[in-house]
């Protein structure tokens, strides 16, 4: 008959030796397995003894699920350590203005709305058309041609006629001609942050832009 080694260089080398942990809800901890272990030992028959190999693999099994757990709580505790950092970066942005892909902005009272046209490469008649809430043109600003590259531009808040617009939401785009071809290049608006949003867990952060809503905190192309 094989002896039961009882050894416990088999459980150290498993990483299975160590300090008590509390056990929380049904949670099998390593004491409850152990006991477990020993129990199915004591009543084994002992013309069939469980081989040492045996007993090294149900030890492996357990942890191998044991460290998924201990894994999956070091996300969580990651997790919550970039949001937390995330909340800090993005409540340092309230007042200031940053660039997002909105293809829109908000005009107050005597302002203006400024913004990036991206060219991905070379292009002539490039054209900044801005509408009001109801799609009515109300400015056309043709910028010529443009080298390759993000192009600033301004709506100093006046319509064609000369006179300046209502403040309000207004949509923004923009076309160009590359190689005789039209293009709809992309539009960065710029807009100032009134407050930040935390979601709940697994939710983005969010800014608030003044007039405009909410975009999430990744969106952010640039802090001016």
């Amino acid at each position: 008959m094989s002896a039961i080694s009882n050894d416990t260089s088999i459980f150290q080398s498993l990483g299975l030796t160590g300090s008590k942990v509390e056990k929380t809800g049904n949670e099998l901890q390593l004491e409850d397995f152990l006991e477990l272990m020993v129990t199915e030992l004591t009543h084994q028959d002992p013309f069939k003894p469980m081989e040492n190999s045996e007993l090294a693999s149900q030890i492996s099994q357990f942890a191998t699920v044991s460290g998924i757990d201990e894994l999956n709580d070091s996300f969580e505790g990651l997790s919550g350590s970039l949001l937390s950092d995330q909340s800090l970066q993005a409540a340092n942005l309230v007042g200031r203005d940053v660039l997002v892909p909105l293809n829109g902005g908000y005009l107050e009272t005597g302002g203006s709305i400024k913004g990036v046209i991206g060219l991905n490469d070379p292009a002539s008649d490039v054209t900044l058309s801005v509408y009001d809430s109801s799609g009515v043109l109300v400015r056309e600003m043709n910028l010529g041609t443009q080298d390759q590259g993000e192009l600033q531009f301004s709506w100093d808040g006046l319509n064609d006629f000369g006179e300046f617009a209502p403040a309000g939401q207004y949509q923004i785009t923009a076309s160009a001609n590359v190689n005789g071809d039209e293009t709809s290049p992309y539009i960065l608006t710029q807009a100032r942050v009134d407050s930040v949003s935390i979601g709940a867990a697994g939710q983005q952060l969010a800014l608030n832009l003044e007039g405009l809503g909410p975009v999430a905190f990744a969106d952010v192309a640039e802090i001016r």
